[in-house]
Parts: C-alpha cells; structure tokens; sequence
C-alpha cells in the first residue's frame, strides 16, 4: 500500500523523458564513448582528487 504516489510521479518522469525533445551533444557523446583522454573542463585527463567521506574513518578500523 502506500505506492499509487511513487507509481505515478515515476511513470510522470518516464512519459517526460520518453516524449521531450533534448538536444544531444553528440561529439560528447563520441569522446566518452571512444575513451577520449580529453575531457570538456581542459584538465585534458588528469587524475581528479577523489573526496571519500570514509577516508577518515579508515584509521579506526584498524
């Protein structure tokens, strides 16, 4: 019970992208697909600082 409300607002979303016209980058859809090195911010592939929130939670589990 309790599910008619998520139902619908996922069938509203689904209609909403099966129906709606969006413009597609396709030249970004090749560089990702292809595995491009370059990426659309310049940093031309270079390694992103990864923020774990658990990074700092790994000393205690020892």
């Amino acid at each position: 019970m309790g599910r008619g409300r998520a139902k619908a607002k996922q069938t509203k979303v689904a209609r909403e992208l099966k129906y709606s016209s969006h413009e597609t980058d396709f030249a970004a859809l090749q560089r990702e697909l292809s595995g491009d090195e370059r990426s659309p911010n310049g940093s031309g592939g270079a390694e992103v600082p990864h923020d774990d929130p658990y990074d700092d939670y790994d000393d205690y589990r020892r």
